[in-house]
């Protein structure tokens, strides 16, 4: 993506986080490597996700309240709605959240995978039934590291 599609780049200890807004809505949140350049804030709605950001890495325990819509297939938003209940320090496995929402554990990852705002929809809080699972369509390198990073931040146990 050229950089003027992001309204803003704010560094995390695990990435930079691209932020980008359309009108009134957080659209995307994409994990961009740490030593991209950061951007000051655009935009009023850009500046709000930035705070929240940097509160909820003060505390882990911060619910993010920010305008946005589930965009995706009916399928990827019943998932992603089912992820969003799951509270900080705490995880499900694929297959729980498969059996809760009648899939296969196989297409929750597929949908997680596709998840284009993380932290307000917490993929890193779904786990693998025999350990960490993947994360960002990845099993191991720097997608893997984030998740442990959110994980180990919010207090919960995976192996």
């Amino acid at each position: 993506m050229p950089l003027e599609s992001f309204q803003a780049k704010l560094a995390t200890p695990f990435a930079v986080l691209g932020i980008r807004t359309v009108g009134a809505l957080l659209t995307d949140i994409e994990y961009l490597p740490r030593g991209v350049a950061t951007l000051a804030p655009l935009n009023r709605l850009a500046e709000q996700v930035c705070r929240q950001i940097e509160r909820y890495l003060d505390d882990a325990q911060y619910r993010f309240e920010l305008p946005f819509d589930y965009r995706g297939s009916d399928f990827q938003c019943r998932v992603w709605r089912e992820i969003s209940k799951i509270k900080s320090g705490k995880t499900n496995t694929y297959k729980d959240l498969a059996q809760r929402i009648h899939s296969a554990p196989r297409a929750v990852g597929g949908a997680c995978g596709r998840n284009r705002l993380p932290l307000l929809i917490p993929c890193h809080r779904v786990l693998a039934s025999n350990g960490i699972g993947g994360f960002m369509h990845a099993r191991a390198g720097d997608p893997i590291t984030i998740k442990k990073w959110l994980l180990t931040h919010e207090g919960a146990t995976f192996h």
